[in-house]
């Protein structure tokens, strides 16, 4: 697979140091003036911060002083609002400290003194400073904002503020910057109520991320990923906490490969695990491989046998299973330290006898916790290593392996999820019985998301059986897939230290995540233009031009720095079925980047199906009267829309959390792929691989395919979930949500999108989901060959097609009121 680059190495504009700023929500006496100013930074240079909401009395080692934590795009960061606020732009001026010092207090006399004297300052004024907002105006709005005096007067139009204040309150809480805030903080006060009332759980952990017994310099972290698969969102999360807590304290990340069974492991994994870390940024000062420590591993065991801390057992795997769930010691736990020897010597050559057996450390019988009894620490395999080859035919499990190495590699502080708790006693086992350094444990949740598998061996199993296109499958949760969905890694970086190090395991639902990845894509997405082709409607556009002409308009009118994008305006345009039947004779519309238009006349077969339309332009409209805001394709000679073809996906499975008695066959969705042919402006059509783009009114989506890598000449475009109910719901009939009225939507009152119903009944003219790609020789996201050639029956969709006279259309022309 070829690795797309992150957002921010696409010509996007994105700063590759993005930061995430969390602040503490809902806490009294704390403004959030330093929200403000990052949001306003983000309006000049899009996607520098990620703002985030956290509940606590503490961000940060239960220091008061914490309101407000800034990770930086080194992982380095600033703790409390008043240090961040100062390396923020616009944070450093006198504005920014009379927000501080003077808005920021409690004091009803110097609160109404300070209103007083802005409210004086801003009586011939609409901005504090110039002819347009600036740092001064975010960071006095941001205090003001969460100041509870103020907001409370505010509410009671009392005489305690003057006219000037109010006036320009509410004019700088219309500015992007100050919605985006009060929307984020919105989000988190909604989402923090349903968690106290058990309907969600909460996403977002603890950020008090300290370590014990950590010395500056001096802290070594190692991430262990096993070559068995490829690295899931899960994964990432651990690499990515072992990393923070390295550069934190100014340490060293180890990335140790635990390739320790031949059986699973392969040199294809390996290398697509280190692309993948290198995907997210992470960048390890020490790569080794257990592989690397096999002699001493065995010298090791050897040691523990010798010491009669160990013996090797015959006993079947059945039996031994048996035994140990109910206590009862092996038949081979009391054998001579000569025989154990003799034994463990029969397992390092393989003999027929020595592959029966395997090493089980003499910890416990029957210990509470059963993952302290007697594990096993060796066992034959004979497949060969695909590093070592022959030489071993013994490994060494995870559980002797793991703190051995660690000891050995100078690691001081060993970060694994809590599903290793249980074994937590066995790893420190080790250390006293080998005479070896000991490694500190922290634990932290696993991310487990709903309707998402996360194990390997179920994942493979999904390879296996041809059900996706491979580990990269825009539906699995490997690093690679949800990267290929259009995961941004600025988002996943930004999603996991925001998380924190919390012990709470949650099922998490995939909305903040995706939300968050909006946020990083939504200011440097171009936007584009796409008319689905299924019922595609020829609109003849009278009073426009007479040739087409081609102009030039901005890609995204609020980051000028995307450039422009050519655009058609033609006599003959092409809309999407369900607007043109929704259009009314005499209604007025607009078309989008163009203007207001009258429609005239509405052509219709005799089903209904609208075949033709014929709008008069009116240009003197009003664009913010009109209720329709139509998307339209014109063309010329020489610039044509673009074939493509337009690809979303359900959740694998239908249930949102597998328990382990669950077979993955009894609960796998039915149709997980849906696609839609579409023709999309010109300029798309240049787009490389990986470019992520919003279509207007649709969506945003990432190009999968270019018309040069498809076999069937055809741009792939797959939509990019944006964290809303409607986009992220079970589309499957029979699960716990069903398409257009997701039940985590319909529960809260929430209204439906006209244009998403229109959109779904018109997917294939009777409302049922589009077929699925499916077959093994058609490339992963385009419809089946069969499909495409009946599908492209009815072109020309465009073309040369000769504008009738406008006054032969229909007598309605012959008046001149809607000239």
């Amino acid at each position: 697979m070829e690795l797309r680059a992150p957002v921010h190495q696409r010509g996007y504009g994105v700063p590759c140091c993005m930061r995430a700023l969390v602040l503490k929500q809902q806490a009294s006496g704390t403004h959030v003036v330093a929200g403000s100013l990052a949001e306003f930074a983000n309006e000049s240079a899009p996607g520098s911060y990620v703002v985030g909401w956290q509940e606590g009395s503490s961000l940060k080692d239960k220091d008061a002083a914490a309101n407000a934590v800034l990770v930086r795009g080194d992982g380095q960061e600033a703790v409390g609002e008043r240090a961040i606020v100062a390396e923020l732009p616009g944070g450093t001026g006198e504005w920014a400290a009379f927000a501080q010092d003077r808005l920021g207090g409690t004091n009803f006399r110097d609160l109404d003194a300070a209103f007083a004297e802005l409210d004086h300052h801003l009586v011939m004024r609409s901005y504090v400073d110039g002819y347009a907002a600036t740092a001064a105006d975010a960071a006095l709005w941001g205090a003001l904002r969460a100041s509870a005096i103020f907001q409370r007067n505010l509410k009671a139009k009392t005489q305690a503020l003057g006219d000037a204040i109010v006036r320009w309150y509410a004019h700088i809480s219309t500015q992007p910057f100050a919605q985006r805030l009060a929307a984020s903080l919105a989000e988190a006060v909604t989402a923090a109520a349903a968690a106290k009332k058990g309907k969600k759980g909460a996403d977002q952990g603890s950020f008090d991320l300290g370590l014990e017994g950590v010395v500056d310099g001096g802290v070594v972290t190692r991430f262990p990923p096993e070559p068995s698969g490829y690295m899931h969102v899960g994964h990432a999360k651990a690499a990515l906490l072992n990393e923070y807590f390295a550069r934190t304290y100014n340490g060293k990340l180890i990335v140790r490969f635990d390739d320790t069974n031949p059986e699973k492991e392969k040199e294809e994994f390996e290398d697509a695990i280190t692309e993948d870390l290198k995907l997210l940024g992470i960048h390890a000062d020490v790569v080794s491989h257990t592989s690397d420590h096999f002699a001493k591993l065995f010298e090791y065991a050897v040691e523990l046998t010798k010491k009669g801390l160990a013996y090797v057992d015959d006993t079947d795997k059945e039996t031994m299973r048996e035994q140990r769930g109910e206590g009862i010691a092996s038949r081979c736990r009391d054998l001579s330290v000569e025989e154990n020897l003799q034994r463990l010597e029969q397992m390092r050559q393989g003999t027929e006898f020595g592959q029966t057996c395997c090493l089980r450390a003499k910890m416990s019988v029957d210990s509470p916790n059963k993952a302290m009894r007697d594990p096993t620490i060796y066992r034959c395999i004979m497949t060969p290593h695909h590093r070592t080859g022959t030489q071993w035919k013994v490994y060494p499990t995870y559980e002797f392996c793991c703190p051995v190495v660690d000891s050995l590699e100078g690691v001081t502080h060993a970060l694994r999820s809590m599903e290793y708790r249980d074994r937590n006693p066995v790893y420190e086992w080790f250390f006293p019985a080998l005479g070896l350094r000991p490694v500190a444990i922290k634990d932290f949740s696993r991310m487990n998301f709903v309707y998402t598998l996360l194990s390997k061996r179920k994942l493979q199993w999904f390879v296996d059986n041809g059900l996706v296109g491979g580990w990269d499958d825009p539906r699995f949760p490997t690093v690679r897939g949800i990267s290929r969905r259009g995961m941004t890694i600025e988002a996943l970086r930004q999603y996991v230290l925001m998380q924190g190090a919390s012990q709470k395991n949650m099922l998490l639902e995939w909305d903040k995540i995706w939300s968050l990845n909006k946020r990083v894509i939504d200011p440097v997405a171009p936007r584009h233009t796409a008319v689905v082709k299924k019922g595609l409607v020829p609109v003849a556009v009278v009073g426009g031009p007479e040739e087409p002409y081609v102009r030039d308009v901005p890609r995204h009118k609020k980051n000028p720095e995307l450039g422009d994008k050519q655009t058609v305006f033609s006599p003959l345009v092409f809309i999407d079925q369900a607007d043109a039947a929704s259009f009314a004779v005499h209604e007025e519309i607009t078309l989008m980047d163009w203007g207001n238009a009258i429609v005239a006349a509405v052509e219709k077969d005799a089903d209904g199906t609208v075949t033709g339309a014929t709008l008069h332009l009116h240009l003197d409209g009003d664009v913010k009267a009109t209720k329709k805001k139509i998307t339209w394709l014109g063309q010329s000679a020489a610039v044509h829309p673009v074939e493509a073809v337009l690809v979303d996906y359900d959740y694998l499975i239908t249930k949102k959390k597998l328990e382990e008695e669950d077979s993955v066959q009894d609960v796998l969705t039915p149709t997980t792929q849906f696609t839609e042919a579409a023709i999309v402006d010109a300029n798309i059509g240049q787009l490389e691989k990986g470019a992520i783009v919003q279509l207007e009114r649709r969506g945003y989506y990432i190009v999968d395919q270019t018309a040069k890598e498809s076999e069937l000449g055809l741009v792939t475009l797959i939509m990019i979930p944006d964290g809303k109910a409607t986009s992220l719901a079970l589309k499957h009939q029979g699960g716990d949500e069903t398409p257009g009225t997701p039940a985590s939507a319909a529960k809260k009152g929430a209204k439906s999108n006209p244009w998403d119903k229109a959109a779904a009944k018109h997917r294939n003219g009777n409302g049922a989901a589009p077929k699925a790609a499916a077959g093994p020789d058609v490339p992963l996201g385009l419809p089946r060959p069969e499909d495409v050639s009946a599908m492209y029956a009815t072109l020309p969709v465009y073309g040369d097609m000769a504008l009738e006279d406008p006054s032969a259309v229909t007598s309605m022309y012959q008046t001149s009121k809607f000239y």
